[in-house]
């Protein structure tokens, strides 16, 4: 029985997970949440009371996991995949990158969309303007990071990677990279990426629908 993933089509941390499906070519059921509709939230909340995505149900396996790393750290370990390496040391590396960019590129990136779904009286041009600071000192580290590298976390593409595309794709939308050569070629590397490339394509028709 195919795995099930609860998502939205523009969520950066399902496209997140869905890299990872997809570089692990693990069948899946997509479903994709409406949790405007009272009965389809509480179904899901049901699932998951947190009410985050994305959610992934294993049902053969009678697992449910929620979080994007955890999600995709389950999902290499069940299908033997590559996207954490074995050797601890070089793990470590590639997990600390993924919170590297969750946590200082994810977050900040953030902040942009849900102000602009905020009441006009209600914004908050302080906490935007932290968010783009924050987003250029990330900018910087990874600038200075991907010198020699081809990945996140080395040569190899890995879930720091996973992590990397959709923050990148989108805060670059919202706070540009001015001139940061490295960064902006790892960008143009992820989007070429088959996985990505996929999950953009599919995202795609939602994309009007991002708050500008």
């Amino acid at each position: 029985m195919p795995l099930t993933l609860h998502l939205h089509p523009l969520s950066s941390y399902c496209h997140k997970v869905l890299i990872a499906l997809y570089e692990l070519n693990v069948p899946f059921v997509p479903k994709i949440l409406n949790l405007g509709d009272a009965e389809e939230r509480r179904r899901y909340y049901a699932l998951w009371p947190i009410g985050q995505m994305p959610l992934l149900v294993d049902e053969e396996a009678g697992v449910t996991v929620p979080e994007s790393s955890i999600i995709i750290d389950y999902l290499n370990r069940r299908y033997d995949g590559r996207l954490l390496p074995v050797e601890p040391a070089e793990a470590l590396e590639v997990r600390a990158q993924d919170r590297f960019f969750d946590l200082h590129v994810h977050s900040p990136m953030q902040k942009f969309a849900a102000d602009l779904l905020r009441p006009a009286d209600s914004r908050d041009p302080f906490g935007v303007a932290e968010a783009t600071r924050k987003l250029a000192t990330a900018y910087d580290f990874i600038e200075s990071r991907l010198e020699g590298r081809a990945w996140a976390a080395g040569h190899s593409f890995s879930m720091a990677d996973c992590a990397a595309a959709p923050a990148l794709f989108y805060a670059e939308s919202r706070v540009s990279f001015g001139d940061r050569p490295n960064l902006t070629a790892y960008l143009d590397r992820l989007k070429a990426r088959p996985s990505y490339a996929r999950v953009l394509q599919e995202a795609a028709p939602y994309f009007h629908l991002v708050p500008r």
